[in-house]
């Protein structure tokens, strides 16, 4: 074990100088959400497959970092409230339809947010939504405390947890940059008489508060020297405020009753402010309430999500549920709930809606999306013929480099040298397609390091 931290923390120190990003790490992908259970990543017991999915954190770690930190003041509309505090953004697929206005010139846009009206374009992305991209900031925040969290938890390298921690701190504690503990202006559906309150559908921009638990557990529970009681109780403090309006507010109560994707993430947020807040049996009553009611009708007897199916972009929104669904799961498991094999109102669950997501052609949208939720499905439900190995395989040959790869163990590397840390393509054409294992895949961490400095100059 002295070995491994020895390696770890002296490729990290190696990645923090190194500009050669592309060829080291796999390319950044935000994951929607997950939950990693924080007992697994502070014991540092990996398997020895693991190590192009540790290199992988490390370096994404490094890449968010230099990007923050960010803050729910930074955007150049004022909320209707005056407090530049106030979380807020734009229905993302609404779009505007002046034509009735006799307008002959083109009108100023202040003028078309509140005179025009606004029409729902179902999965079509208004760009203009991202003039107010607190929705984007909070999501890079999330995910540069979460990979920040997972690469101290792997090296005990302490710039990692002080940079979780520095971020944490500007988004919800700060005072000069805080966000206030609600979600009143977000998804703000503009037009007249209108854009002066946001939509259910707004809760959904907090959807990544998993990561943030999750991060925040392992800083805790790992006795951060970063992570002190102020910010413990600061957090504390924050999240029981927005417990409060989540769990009253009407609009948050009709995401609470969203039988789609929407729901499902309502609940695995819910239980992420529990988990901060220390109240273990709340988020044990979000995790029931959610696989006890919206999960019942999400499948049917096929796998199919008919939810999900029937929207413009159904090969996303299969995956993007299952992802909610194994992120339930996954919190559910640490607080000593299993609902894995727990099946809904049809006789079908996890399982048998990714099942069926795999057999659908992507099409136009994006393959990758669903390649998370296969391998946490697999390592959960175990893959004794390589099915899904054999599918990430074919489909994505730096599956074993992907930082899901680590937590979603047992799980099969299909003896790709993606597994090997800072593999690379080009460097290694002839490599053997047979993966390091045990100690000698983490143990090659600073020869291959080593090797491509050497490679490289």
């Amino acid at each position: 074990m002295w070995f491994t931290q020895v390696t770890l923390r002296l490729v990290a120190s190696f990645l923090a100088v190194s500009t050669f990003v592309p060829r080291l790490a796999q390319a950044f992908t935000s994951y929607p959400d997950d939950f990693v259970n924080p007992n697994y990543m502070l014991a540092r017991h990996y398997p020895g497959n693991t190590g192009g999915a540790q290199f992988s954190i490390l370096k994404w770690a490094d890449f968010l970092a230099a990007q923050g930190p960010w803050t729910v003041i930074d955007k150049p509309v004022v909320p209707p409230s005056g407090d530049l505090h106030d979380y807020m953004s734009w229905s993302p697929y609404s779009w505007p339809n002046c034509s009735a206005l006799g307008n002959t010139t083109e009108l100023p846009l202040p003028q078309v947010w509140a005179e025009c009206p606004y029409y729902l374009r179902d999965g079509l992305f208004n760009p203009d939504v991202r003039m107010i991209n607190n929705t984007g900031h909070f999501n890079a925040m999330a995910d540069a405390v979460w990979m920040n969290s997972l690469a101290w938890a792997m090296t005990r390298i302490n710039r990692y947890a002080q940079n979780a921690a520095t971020f944490l701190n500007v988004w919800f504690l700060q005072n000069s940059t805080a966000m206030n503990p609600n979600l009143v202006y977000s998804q703000m559906r503009r037009g007249p008489g209108k854009g002066q309150m946001g939509a259910h559908t707004g809760e959904l921009d907090l959807k990544c508060m998993a990561k943030i638990a999750n991060a925040i557990l392992i800083l805790r529970n790992g006795n951060s020297i970063h992570w002190t009681s102020d910010m413990d109780q600061g957090m504390i403090n924050w999240c029981q405020s927005f417990i409060e309006w989540l769990t009253t507010y009407w609009i948050a109560l009709e995401e609470a009753m969203a039988p789609n994707n929407h729901g499902s993430y309502y609940y695995a947020q819910l239980a992420s402010h529990y988990l901060i807040v220390n109240d273990t049996e709340g988020a044990k009553r979000a995790i029931q309430t959610y696989f006890t009611t919206t999960y019942m009708s999400q499948i049917t007897a096929s796998g199919e999500q008919p939810l999900e199916a029937r929207r413009t972009r159904p090969y996303h929104y299969r995956a993007y549920n299952l992802i909610a669904m194994i992120t339930n799961a996954r919190i559910g498991e640490y607080l000593g709930l299993n609902y894995w094999n727990w099946t809904g109102n049809e006789g079908a669950g996890i399982k048998a809606a990714l099942d069926y997501a795999m057999t659908i052609p992507p099409g136009t949208e994006n393959a990758d999306e669903l390649y998370q939720p296969i391998a946490g499905v697999a390592a959960k439900y175990g893959d004794p013929d390589n099915k899904y190995a054999n599918f990430l395989a074919n489909v994505d040959p730096r599956y074993p480099a992907a930082p899901y790869f680590l937590w979603s163990q047992p799980f099969s590397d299909s003896g790709l040298p993606a597994a090997r840390p800072g593999w690379s393509q080009k460097r290694d054409s002839s490599a053997s397609k047979s993966a390091l294992g045990g100690s000698a895949t983490l143990s090659a961490i600073l020869s291959v390091a080593l090797g491509f400095i050497t490679w490289w100059g």
